[in-house]
């Protein structure tokens, strides 16, 4: 998808052409889309295509006159086997433009789109890259607190009921968190070189924006290292748990098997037949019989509580 934004008296306008001072976000673009913007605003078209790779690093490069920003930004993924996941963001400078691309729609750059986003403008470039990739440490943050709370949500089932779905869960809310630390760190470093350069230093304003970002970013990567070694605590403990109680249910049946089998063997001696046993004669014999497993049985259980073996 293509899409050609311009800030016109304030306003974010969309256009049909490509002209001076415009943004164009592509989405999961067609050969023909990228052929007509590389054609249009003369960028290189191998910094268009990289972003369109998912294993794509993190990373900043200059060429010709043109800036290749590429960031990883978190993206909710229900299908697949985390809730979040991480994907390239591409961001190219030329002369007179901004392009992003990627893969999939997303909230950061949609949040520009629907204007949930002020004071941007589409003709100030180094600003409006450096809205995006604030905008883009803040999502991180956001997700991260909704991770926290699913997280906390789980952890009270789990009180009620020890059963594996709450557990995959966990495990790929954990999954999510590494993905997370892993990308935010290779933020950083992108971050961190643009710090350096100087078309970004030739305005203060940009530069205190810049290090705002790196604050989120460092902020994101804190919480996300925290609520991964509680995640993991969490799991480590409920494993715990769970193996904890199916050693005392075994116990339990191990016990319940030993009195139960007393008055079996009792049976089976009676009813073998072979020599003269006790009480056959007697018209109460089932119920002495009987009463000695019962015994028997009842003395077992005694001794097996009394060693909490129940």
């Amino acid at each position: 998808m293509l899409e050609i934004f311009k800030t016109i008296n304030e306003e974010l306008v969309s256009l049909d052409h490509f002209e001076e001072g415009v943004w164009v976000n592509l989405t999961s673009p067609s050969e023909e889309e990228i052929a007509a913007v590389c054609e249009g605003l003369q960028v290189e078209s191998e910094y268009v295509r990289a972003a369109l790779d998912e294993e794509e690093r993190a990373r900043i490069e200059y060429e010709n006159g043109q800036t290749l920003i590429i960031v990883d930004i978190p993206v909710a993924d229900e299908e697949a086997d985390t809730i979040y996941t991480t994907i390239p963001l591409g961001i190219v400078l030329a002369k007179d433009s901004i392009i992003t691309v990627c893969l999939k729609e997303n909230s950061v750059i949609r949040d520009f789109i629907v204007k949930r986003v002020k004071s941007f403008y589409t003709f100030y470039k180094n600003r409006f890259i450096l809205k995006i990739l604030y905008k883009n440490a803040s999502q991180y943050l956001q997700y991260l607190r909704i991770i926290d709370k699913i997280s906390g949500r789980i952890e009270q089932d789990l009180h009620k009921s020890m059963k594996n779905k709450e557990l995959i869960q966990l495990l790929k809310l954990e999954k999510s968190l590494v993905y997370f630390s892993t990308s935010l760190k290779a933020n950083e470093a992108v971050l961190e070189k643009m710090l350096r350069l100087e078309y970004i230093k030739k305005y203060p304003d940009d530069t205190d924006l810049l290090e705002d970002v790196i604050i989120e970013n460092k902020q994101a990567i804190e919480m996300a290292n925290i609520y991964s070694s509680i995640l993991s605590g969490t799991m480590d403990a409920f494993a715990s748990i769970i193996s904890n109680n199916v050693n005392i249910v075994m116990k339990f049946l191990a016990s319940v098997t030993i009195v139960m089998a007393i008055p079996t063997m009792v049976a089976s001696f009676y009813g073998m037949n072979v020599a003269k046993i006790p009480f056959a004669h007697s018209p109460h014999a089932f119920t002495i019989v009987l009463a000695i497993s019962l015994t028997l049985s009842a003395l077992s259980a005694f001794i097996l509580a009394k060693r909490k073996m129940f």
